[in-house]
């Protein structure tokens, strides 16, 4: 059950490392600073789309993750 459980977890510590990659950059650089945030007023949109299912995505397998590395120390200490 251990070596299940820390394949399940290699793998979905692979597919967060390639979720996080494939979202979008956010450019937030000296310039947007600078200039008072008018430029800001737009890009605060919400995500749609492909971005907000990146977001979802990576939000499911963090809890994936966080689920799976509670049960390998409950395993573990067991």
């Amino acid at each position: 059950m251990y070596n299940l459980i820390l394949t399940i977890l290699m793998i979905v510590s692979v597919l967060i490392i390639i979720a996080v990659m494939m979202q979008p950059a956010k450019n937030d650089n000296a310039a947007s600073a600078l200039s008072g945030g008018a430029a800001d007023l737009f890009s605060k949109q919400k995500p749609r789309r492909f971005e907000a299912f990146m977001q979802k995505v990576t939000a499911v397998l963090g809890v994936i993750f966080f689920i799976l590395s509670l049960a390998l120390v409950y395993i573990s200490s067991h």
